[in-house]
């Protein structure tokens, strides 16, 4: 493909704000509309747009091409290193597919560490994971019911108690597990959820508190698992009208000395409801738990403690005992939209570190971002025109330029899993990130497209086919603006929607 990095210019039409990408520079008065088709209005009339003032301070990067002819239609900063934000996932998403295929699924295996005597496992019940995400609310529409399920093979294999507790086995994920460069102000929210090797409901807990008569406490129900992690209430209620200030809102928090407690406080009027959300601060131990609770509510008690200690190898005897049963997730082809339209970031580590594991023989992120890079090098994509800190571009240290994205698009688009990876991206008006964006426009329903949101950033990159039913790549970065988010997306909307008009 030839990428043309020149800024392409052409005769000036008048200053244009967005709508004139819309509606096409036009002629002199008393002069018909350029046609849609035209490319140099195009070009003149980004040119016009991002040489207002209030772009002066902005770092902005935009290439559009036609990668059936190989012509750039439109280039700027096209080289350029820029934060992604969740176009990185744009990437992750693609390795992953190509490197472990559509069918590649998780697998959670669940072994006995002692004897089975008349329906008693005499040791501790070991639980085996690799990352599995779909054990989720937002997958299986309720994080307990795989749970379930496993707590059902293990009923039919006759066992109905288990004197040393629940244990992990194994380490998929041995290194940190939050991202690099994560910030530590937001690990209690869930998109900072950190992910291990066993991840329940996508890293986070919901709390749904009703309020009940004035002076009382209100009612609280933790889930996924109603019975772990323990609550706190602080929290009261109020008359109803009552004014509640900004100081005294409900909020969810972990209790500062015990990680099996979280603390509920703050003031709800009488009679509403609201739900919080808090990320887990141990996420083996709070998916042990959930496994627990399905047990006992399948009639298999469980004795000893719940602990995240990992077995000791022993000569001549497999470390977690003997295996019973494995769960396996939907594969990859189902799990990758479930990533790439909400923008999931749990998802993107998961993947990094499973593309570490699977092809490099360690579960990290430094390995997976070895294996993103070797497979960015061999697409085309330059030694400088990438760095992969993490999986899902919450990492501010990620860097990447419009021609790397590019790159990888093209790539998809010409390899054997490109229907399944173009459905996984978010569509324009309909679903994902992008369900309220340009609708009733020509993009609406036609682009297929990952957005990317950070302080500072903002990112849109993707597929459109235009009038006439040519397809196009584009990537659209932008860093560092002091302008309101919805001026940069409206400068990105605007392009994208001119290029669905092009013929």
């Amino acid at each position: 493909m030839r990428l043309d990095l020149n800024w392409h210019r052409a005769a000036r039409c008048a200053p244009a704000a967005a709508v004139l990408l819309v509606a096409a520079c036009r002629a002199p008065a008393g002069g018909a509309p350029a046609p849609a088709s035209d490319v140099r209005a195009l070009r003149t009339a980004l040119d016009s747009m991002v040489r207002e003032p209030k772009y002066a301070n902005a770092s902005l990067g935009v290439l559009v091409v036609d990668p059936a002819r190989g012509d750039t239609l439109l280039s700027l900063n096209a080289g350029k290193l820029f934060m992604p934000a969740s176009n990185q996932k744009l990437l992750t998403g693609a390795v992953a597919l190509t490197q472990l295929g559509p069918d590649f699924r998780f697998s959670t295996t669940v072994y006995a560490d002692g004897p089975v005597v008349d329906g008693e496992l005499r040791g501790a019940l070991r639980v085996v994971g690799t990352g599995d995400p779909s054990i989720s609310d937002a997958m299986a529409r309720d994080a307990m019911a795989p749970l379930r399920a496993m707590a059902d093979s293990l009923a039919a294999r006759g066992i109905r108690r288990i004197t040393q507790g629940l244990r992990p086995g194994g380490d998929a994920f041995p290194d940190a597990t939050w991202g690099f460069g994560w910030s530590w102000d937001d690990t209690d929210f869930p998109y900072s959820a950190g992910v291990d090797e066993l991840y329940l409901n996508e890293g986070f807990l919901t709390v749904r508190v009703w309020g009940s008569a004035p002076g009382t406490a209100p009612r609280v129900r933790v889930a996924p698992n109603a019975t772990f992690p323990r609550v706190r209430l602080d929290a009261r209620s109020v008359a109803r009208g009552d004014s509640i200030p900004r100081a005294r809102r409900l909020r969810v928090e972990h209790d500062s000395t015990d990680a099996t407690l979280i603390v509920v406080s703050g003031e709800i009027a009488a009679g509403d409801s609201s739900t919080l959300e808090l990320s887990h601060r141990d996420q083996p131990r709070t998916f042990l738990e959930a496994f627990a609770t399905a047990l006992r509510e399948r009639g298999i008690a469980v004795e000893g403690p719940i602990t995240t200690q990992r077995p000791m190898p022993q000569a001549g005897r497999e470390p977690m005992g003997t295996a019973l049963f494995s769960w396996v997730s939907p594969p990859l082809a189902e799990i990758l939209p479930a990533f790439e339209k909400p923008s999931q970031n749990q998802i993107g580590e998961i993947l990094l570190k499973t593309l570490g594991r699977s092809k490099a023989g360690v579960g990290s992120a430094d390995s997976g971002a070895r294996v993103m890079r070797d497979q960015l090098l061999a697409w085309g994509a330059r030694p400088d025109g990438f760095i992969v800190r993490d999986g899902s571009g919450l990492s501010r240290y990620d860097v990447v330029s419009p021609e790397t994205i590019i790159r990888v698009l093209d790539a998809m688009r010409t390899g054997p899993h490109y229907a399944l990876f173009h459905r996984s991206l978010p569509i324009a008006g309909v679903d994902g990130t992008v369900r309220n964006r340009m609708r009733g426009t020509p993009a609406a329903g036609n682009v297929h497209a990952k957005t990317g949101t950070l302080n500072m950033v903002r990112s849109l990159s993707g597929y459109v086919t235009t009038a006439s039913g040519r397809p196009l790549l584009f990537s659209l970065l932008a860093n560092h603006f002091t302008v309101p988010t919805r001026e940069i997306d409206a400068l990105h909307e605007a392009i994208v929607i001119r290029l669905a008009t092009l013929r």
